[in-house]
């Protein structure tokens, strides 16, 4: 058996330079993005850069003496990460909100890139965790003119989060490259080489499910639950959700609105979206968080006034997200289907990015099509979603639905179901109640699935009027 010293060795010879290195982009990323402050809070400029400097200045200082110091390179890296989390903290705080929900991304990708890049010990991702709230905690008394509410809504429960799957990606990717030196360096003493892989493989397999199940519950807990979609329909309602993998790509998104037009009395409208993120698993499951934050966002502008509305801005916010800070340009993004129902008058407005809505009325199907751009596209000139109305009668059934469920394949032949013969699958059961057409939508999937691997997301939203 290899001790843990020689370990530790072996593991700090293979990681060292890559935390050198990342520390100096770091130096050089959180100077650079000092260019947005100036852009975006020109009057908080002066402060945040000196924050900024400071920061650098006291990482650098560590960095450049680390051999006099004895300081390890991980623990350097903890403070350079400590010292811009705190910094985001006192930057956070002294914004009012709107430009506090632009400034939620920048702290959110803080974390997202920690979780991704460094390794150290567990003990230091807690000290870090519990620095940020305790810096969030004492900026917000001292500096902050918004409410606990306020707060809490627009970023910091949803880069709280961020922040604690962070602290359990980083356990899991040290305890996975920590054994998997061991592996290499026992594999190089041992003469049972096949019994070794296979207890490792197996071992990893063990910690990475056990992870993604984990971040699997932080992704439903941002869902809709299902007492607010009965508040919002009563049983007139189901939803089919199924992941490819333990996490989703696919989300589905509710929330009811009061408007209150001019010279017109308050009006009350339901609000659904079903998206289909780029990928599969974590990186889909990274994208319908980013989704579900921006449509969240949406709802509250004031300068969101229709679905097509919302999709652009989703659109606008999702490729600024994504391509802030790097390089290259990132061509993810998400389809989208998104309605917007007056429950008493039965208007209603839609707008989609490549997903239509289907209405069913009465054995008939009325097609609402949406435009072909993705969200997220940079491929072409991102133009305006379309807003397209329709007056619903009493008894149309709406279907919001993902392209996972028309593209399995399956069936006598191994092919695709495709989404005609989905179309023709609503239209029969037309007649059936809600709680009847989730069973049969579900057994129909299943049944043609057969044995047949799931090649994608499922997801599959009814509402009846």
């Amino acid at each position: 058996m290899v001790n843990d010293d020689k370990i530790k060795t072996e593991f700090n010879k293979s990681t060292e330079k890559f935390h050198v290195i990342a520390c100096w982009v770091g130096f050089a990323l959180n100077l650079l993005w000092s260019l947005g402050d100036y852009l975006t809070v020109p009057e908080l400029f002066k402060p945040f850069f000196i924050f900024r400097l400071s920061v650098c200045l006291v990482s650098l200082a560590f960095l450049l003496s680390r051999n006099k110091t004895k300081l390890s390179i991980y623990f350097i890296m903890f403070l350079l990460v400590l010292g811009i989390s705190i910094q985001n903290a006192f930057m956070w705080n002294m914004m009012d909100v709107p430009h506090m929900q632009k400034h939620t991304f920048a702290y959110m990708a803080l974390f997202i890139c920690v979780g991704m890049l460094v390794l150290w010990e567990v003990k230091l991702s807690i000290i870090l965790l519990i620095a940020t709230v305790i810096s969030n905690v004492v900026f917000f008394i001292w500096f902050s003119k918004i409410s606990v509410d306020e707060f809490l809504v627009n970023g910091g429960l949803l880069t709280l989060t961020v922040a604690i799957a962070c602290v359990f990606i980083i356990r899991q990717r040290y305890r996975l490259t920590f054994n998997e030196i061991k592996s290499r360096l026992e594999l190089e003493e041992s003469k049972n080489i096949i019994e070794i892989q296979k207890t490792e493989v197996e071992q990893k397999n063990i910690e990475i499910t056990s992870s993604l199940r984990y971040a699997k519950r932080l992704q439903e807990a941002l869902l809709p639950p299902k007492n607010l979609l009965k508040d919002l329909f009563g049983d007139n309602f189901f939803v089919y959700y199924l992941p490819r993998d333990i996490v989703c790509g696919d989300f589905y998104w509710a929330k009811k609105i009061r408007t209150t037009p001019a010279n017109s009395p308050a009006q009350d409208y339901v609000l659904m979206a079903v998206a289909d993120c780029t990928g599969h698993g974590v990186p889909g499951a990274f994208m319908s968080l980013l989704g579900s934050n921006f449509l969240h966002q949406s709802s509250v502008d004031k300068n969101v006034n229709t679905p097509a509305e919302a999709l652009d801005h989703l659109n606008k916010n999702i490729i600024k997200t994504l391509n802030h800070g790097y390089g290259e340009e990132i061509r993810d993004g998400m389809d989208i289907a998104f309605v917007a129902i007056n429950m008493d008058t039965l208007q209603m407005a839609y707008a989609g990015a490549n997903n239509p809505v289907l209405v069913v009325r009465q054995g008939e199907l009325i097609t609402l099509k949406p435009n072909k751009q993705a969200i997220g596209n940079l491929t072409d000139v991102a133009l305006p979603y379309t807003n397209l109305t329709l007056q619903l009668e009493k008894g149309d059934t709406i279907y919001l639905f993902s392209d996972g469920y028309a593209d399995q394949f399956g069936g006598p032949n191994g092919k695709k179901l495709m989404r005609k013969n989905f179309e023709n699958l609503l239209i029969s059961n037309h007649h059936k109640t809600m709680i009847e057409l989730n069973s049969i939508i579900e057994n129909h999937y299943q049944s043609w699935k057969g044995n047949h691997e799931q090649v994608d997301d499922v997801c599959v939203v009814g509402i009846r009027v």
